[in-house]
């Protein structure tokens, strides 16, 4: 299957791709279906019941609200984050949904979403199962999806569902397709190109040229407009561990550092790619607008690798964001085909971790990398996260969330740099990397898998 640069970059609204963008198209679909189906005037009440993961850390990643917004016929790309308090607010005080903005059923929180915390769907662990019912209790309808990391909805067929639209296939047919990374090399050496360029062909084969490169600048865009929010909103991060922002503090003094003209520290640099990662992860934890990248949970680490080059590599340009983005693109489609991008499913090696890998490999290649060292450089870039758990304390995606993609994008930097140095021979390939980072998630105890029920999460003291 043919996943595109735009399926794993989705712009959309915090704090978990998995467990509130998924879900918030989810619900979206089954209204729609209602709707399409000539159903929804007939609908006096919904229920709507979390599995797994969604149920164990829901709350705190937003899946009900999300949910219920979904209900009302919103999509993570188009709703207004200002917004979403006062329509919830009245949502809870008339304890009433509109479906779709249109059709009013009363519904109450307490009866109406259920959290099943021990259960699972069978497909996968972040499984939601929708239903509608008539005036006489008789079902109308009944829905199950499976959000899947990243954003990326399935139905109970496995059949793609996307936001404001129906559930489709994905796509096979490509110029340039590939399924491996042996095989993404060997489409290299045929078209005489970079990994940048087989992605091109095969992203344009969907659409005009021109419509991706201003698609892929569109991501670019927001993901500047995450960090440059972040860098000034204050206060404090929602929940009880009432997390402050350092990001606004960090800028303000690294700022001050530039302008003082004083001798420059020569490791100031990491302190900058740290703050612009913290910016994105406190904007996503705040539920703001951010870029799927390939999660919200991991959001943080592509942006601040391509600030790294867009503000300190001499030379960048749009051409070179465009290809950072499609080369990172090319690698997480291999994680996503081959392993997985949910942190309920591997851990946080395949939200961070995953996303490391991409930023090294895209930033190998806008330094000027053969795609034998680019791949060298995705492969350290996972090498050295396999294993990481994914425990958000109290259910927030807070900590060690924020910190841990400040330490990816760092990673990621460091991994470009050593592949550089290299010709691009080495003894684990990245195909070997991501089939081992699937087995380690397989072997991973379920507690350690986003439900909030070892690691970090039970012994950090909650006040």
């Amino acid at each position: 299957m043919f996943i595109s640069v735009f399926d794993l970059f989705k712009i959309g609204i915090g704090p978990s791709s998995s467990h509130t963008v998924g879900p918030m198209i989810a619900a979206q679909r089954f209204a729609s279906r209602l709707h399409e189906t000539g159903r929804l005037a007939g609908v006096r009440a919904v229920k709507v019941e979390l599995f797994g993961s969604l149920s164990a850390t829901g709350r705190g990643h937003g899946t009900d609200t999300a949910v219920l917004l979904g209900l009302q016929g919103h999509l993570p790309d188009q709703i207004d984050p200002e917004t979403i308090p006062t329509e919830l607010a009245t949502l809870r005080q008339e304890q009433t949904l509109r479906l779709l903005g249109q059709h009013r059923v009363p519904f109450q929180e307490k009866t109406g979403l259920i959290f099943h915390r021990r259960e699972l769907l069978p497909l996968h662990s972040n499984g939601l199962r929708f239903s509608a019912l008539d005036d006489a209790g008789a079902l109308i309808q009944k829905k199950e999806y499976y959000s899947i990391g990243g954003g990326f909805v399935i139905n109970c067929r496995g059949q793609r569902v996307v936001g404001g639209g129906p559930e489709v296939p994905f796509i096979d047919q490509v110029p340039l397709p590939f399924h491996s990374g042996a095989e993404l090399l060997a489409r290299c050496r045929e078209a005489g190109t970079g990994i940048a360029g087989v992605m091109l062909r095969n992203e344009c084969s969907q659409r005009p040229q021109a419509e991706v490169r201003a698609g892929l600048l569109r991501l670019w865009q927001a993901m500047s407009a995450a960090v440059e929010r972040g860098c000034v909103q204050t206060g404090e991060l929602p929940g009880p561990m009432r997390v402050r922002r350092r990001a606004p503090a960090l800028h303000r003094t690294l700022s001050q550092q530039l302008a003082s003209g004083a001798a420059p520290d020569p490791l100031a640099l990491l302190d900058w790619v740290n703050l612009f990662a913290m910016a994105v992860n406190e904007e996503n934890a705040a539920g703001g607008r951010i870029v799927t990248a390939p999660t919200n949970g991991a959001a943080g680490v592509i942006p601040a690798v391509l600030h790294y080059y867009v503000r300190f590599v001499a030379g960048a340009s749009d051409a070179g964001i465009v290809d950072f983005l499609l080369t990172a693109g090319a690698i997480g489609a291999l994680y996503k085909e081959n392993a997985s991008i949910s942190g309920a499913e591997v851990g946080c090696q395949g939200e961070v971790g995953v996303a490391c890998s991409m930023a090294a490999g895209a930033l190998c290649a806008v330094l000027g990398g053969t795609p034998d060292q680019v791949e060298n450089a995705a492969e350290i870039g996972m090498e050295h996260n396999l294993g990481m758990t994914c425990d958000p304390v109290g259910g927030q995606v807070q900590i060690p969330c924020i910190e841990r993609n400040a330490m990816g994008a760092i990673k990621a930097i460091n991994a470009a740099r050593m592949a550089l140095q290299g010709d691009g021979q080495h003894v684990v390939s990245l195909d070997q990397v991501i089939k081992t980072m699937m087995q380690t998630g397989r072997d991973m105890k379920v507690k350690y898998k986003e439900t909030s029920r070892g690691g970090l999460a039970v012994n950090i003291i909650e006040c």
